[in-house]
């Protein structure tokens, strides 16, 4: 049996509105403000954390409440985030019957408008149909492209629910149960500075020393659980001096613990082999090639069991609804990882979204409202 419909054309509209609201990491408090206004003209009460004053941003995580009809049911989670990546300013949105897309010179922000959009039509229609149901928290965080500094942030006192749902990912017939854990490394490699020209003996370069041990690393797919990925190099003062410093930055991920380990390890011994490859003799004194590091786990990895209380929600929402669902894992980060970290369990669905992070972005309608039918049921369904 299909559930009551939703205003489509309202959440389209307002996917577009909010779209053209420029949001980037960290400059969110423009959205932030609007949707504060959107969801206290719904009756919920709505604050701000302290999280952007934490990360340096404008405004902090959007936390709002709306009370429900059914006391007794449990608290339910419904989240997405504010910010989007570069190039998101000025961004003009094309339909093209089901398919919105940017007009190619930026970023379209379905990652995570498409979410927000679809959290703030069900919370309408479920005012306006009157529908049973518990209490619902909502949180639009902050600077999740950021590393998911915003959810890292948030202020977990101020939530009660132990169940909810991100949206936050690409096909909506799929609900990510799994994620991996990620490490992030940083690594400064030194050298020595000589003229390129006049005595390049006397120098070391850091350039062939990151060179090196980027060549001998296993990245990309290394299984299927784990991926690596070196993303920035920064480095060099001009092409006739021998490069003194070079800045490396990279990720690994895995669904496996030990894996991720191993494969971390694997990225820092490549450096530090490298390096000490590159010496010379100066002035009586040896010198060699050196490596500054900084690895942190940037999330944990979560794997909710299939019969979680919110899983199989969803799962059944998504049959009332006349859809298929089906549980997966992805190898990407979301604020999922961090909730489910800090004891809320949260899974994943995605809302139609596709080609994020690249001019090329769009976003499928039908899939977006599928989602938000689905949405629509769960929290209906959630705690009966």
């Amino acid at each position: 049996m299909k559930a009551e419909r939703l205003n489509f054309k309202r959440m389209k509209d307002h996917f577009l509105e909010i779209v053209q609201i420029d949001s980037l990491s960290m400059k969110e408090r423009e959205v932030a403000l609007f949707l504060q206004k959107e969801l206290e003209a719904l009756g919920a009460t709505v604050e701000f954390d302290t999280a952007g004053e934490q990360v340096g941003g404008e405004i902090g995580n959007l936390i709002a409440r709306i009370k429900g009809s059914e006391a007794k049911r449990p608290p339910l989670l419904l989240s997405a985030h504010m910010d989007t990546v570069v190039p998101g300013e000025g961004i003009r949105p094309i339909c093209e019957g089901d398919i919105i897309r940017s007009d190619g010179t930026t970023i379209l922000g379905g990652d995570d408008k498409s979410g927000i959009s679809i959290i703030m039509e069900v919370l309408r229609s479920l005012k306006e149909q009157k529908a049973a149901h518990g209490d619902l928290e909502i949180v639009f965080t902050i600077c999740e492209e950021f590393g998911l500094v915003g959810a890292k942030h948030l202020d977990m006192s101020q939530l009660n629910a132990k169940f909810g749902l991100v949206l936050d990912c690409d096909h909506a017939e799929f609900l990510f149960t799994k994620a991996p854990a990620s490490d992030r490394m940083e690594f400064t490699v030194h050298g020595l500075e000589a003229h390129a020209g006049v005595c390049p003996e006397e120098g070391i370069s850091a350039i062939q020393i990151a060179a090196e041990a980027i060549s001998r690393m296993k990245l990309g797919r290394i299984d299927e659980e784990t991926t690596a990925n070196i993303g920035i190099i920064q480095g060099g003062a001009a092409v006739n001096i021998v490069p003194k410093t070079v800045f490396v930055r990279g990720e690994s991920r895995s669904h496996n613990k030990d894996k991720l380990e191993t494969q971390t390890q694997h990225m820092r011994t490549c450096f530090q082999e490298a390096a000490q490859k590159y010496s010379i003799e100066l002035k009586g004194k040896r010198r060699t090639g050196r490596i500054e590091e900084k690895v942190w786990r940037d999330y944990n990895l979560f794997n909710l069991p299939q019969d979680s209380l919110i899983v199989q929600t969803v799962l059944k929402a998504a049959q009332t609804c006349g859809y298929q669902v089906q549980t997966n894992a992805t190898g990407g980060g979301c604020d999922a990882n961090i909730l489910n970290e800090k004891g809320i369990t949260v899974p994943n669905l995605g809302t139609g979204m596709h080609q994020i992070h690249t001019v090329n972005e769009w976003l499928n309608f039908k899939e977006m409202s599928q989602s938000a039918e689905v949405v629509h049921e769960v929290v209906k369904q959630f705690g009966l």
